[in-house]
C-alpha cells in the first residue's frame, strides 16, 4: 500500500504533468504572437527593461532545454524558443529572463537554491550506487543503514525540489507581467502563455511530490526495519 500511495500515484502525476506541458507547449508554438517579435528579442526586452545587459543569449539545442545560468550569466534557449515567434516561444523566454531578474535583484529563494545545487547533486550521483547498493543488503544493519541514507538523500532532493517552487512561479509571474508591460504581447494573447507557463510550472510540482514520495516511503520503510 506505501508503494502504491508514495510512489505509483506520484510517478503517474509526473506523467500527467509531462503529457500536459507538451499538449501545451505544442499548441501554442503553433500560434505566432502579433508583432512578431522572436524569443531571442523578447528575453532581451525583458532583461533590458530591469537594467540587465551583461546576460548573453545563446541558442541551443533540444526542446524545452532552455534554462538560465547564474553563473556564466547565460541565458540558453532551444532553437524553437530562440527564433520563435509564437506565444509559446516569448513566454518560455520572458520565463527565463524572470531568472535573470531574480538573480540580479538577489531574490532569496533563487540565491538558497544556487547554494543547494552541489549538494543536490552529489545526492543525485550518490543516490542510484546506494538503492543498488541496497538491493544486496536486505535487512539486516546494512539494509538498514542504506534506507537511511536514501532518506537523507531524498530529504535533499525534497528540499531543493520545494524551494525551487517559488523560483519557477515568480519567474513566471514576472514574465507575463513584462510582456504586456512592454507591449510585447497584447492582452487576449496572454492566454497562450499563461497556458505554456502554466503548464510547465505544474511539472515542478509533480518533481516535489515524486521526491516527497519517495522520502516519505524510505522513512516507512526504514521504521520497519
Amino acid at each position: 500500500m506505501n508503494f502504491l500511495i508514495f510512489i505509483i500515484i506520484p510517478i503517474l502525476i509526473g506523467v500527467y504533468a509531462q503529457s500536459k506541458v507538451m499538449s501545451a507547449y505544442g499548441k501554442n508554438i503553433r500560434i505566432p504572437s502579433r508583432r512578431r517579435i522572436t524569443g531571442a528579442e523578447a528575453a532581451q526586452k525583458v532583461m533590458e527593461a530591469a537594467g540587465i545587459y551583461d546576460v548573453e543569449i545563446a541558442e541551443i539545442g533540444g526542446e524545452l532545454t532552455d534554462h538560465y545560468d547564474p553563473v556564466s550569466r547565460r541565458l540558453a534557449l532551444s532553437q524553437k524558443n530562440y527564433r520563435g515567434t509564437s506565444l509559446a516561444a516569448i513566454g518560455v523566454a520572458a520565463h527565463e529572463a524572470g531568472h535573470a531578474i531574480q538573480h540580479k535583484q538577489g531574490y532569496a529563494p533563487l540565491k538558497l537554491r544556487m547554494a543547494l545545487i552541489p549538494i543536490t547533486n552529489f545526492a543525485s550521483r550518490l543516490l542510484p550506487l546506494v538503492i543498488f547498493g541496497g538491493l544486496f543488503l536486505l535487512g539486516g544493519e546494512a539494509g538498514v543503514i542504506s534506507m537511511q541514507i536514501c532518506v537523507i538523500i531524498y530529504c535533499v532532493l525534497a528540499l531543493f525540489q520545494l524551494v525551487t517552487l517559488p523560483v519557477e512561479f515568480d519567474a513566471s509571474a514576472r514574465a507575463k507581467k513584462q510582456l504586456q508591460t512592454l507591449g510585447i504581447v497584447d492582452s487576449d494573447e496572454i492566454g497562450g502563455v499563461d497556458e505554456t507557463l502554466d503548464a510547465a510550472a505544474f511539472t515542478y510540482v509533480a518533481a516535489f511530490i515524486t521526491s516527497l514520495g519517495w522520502l516519505l516511503y524510505f522513512l516507512a520503510s526504514a521504521r520497519r526495519n
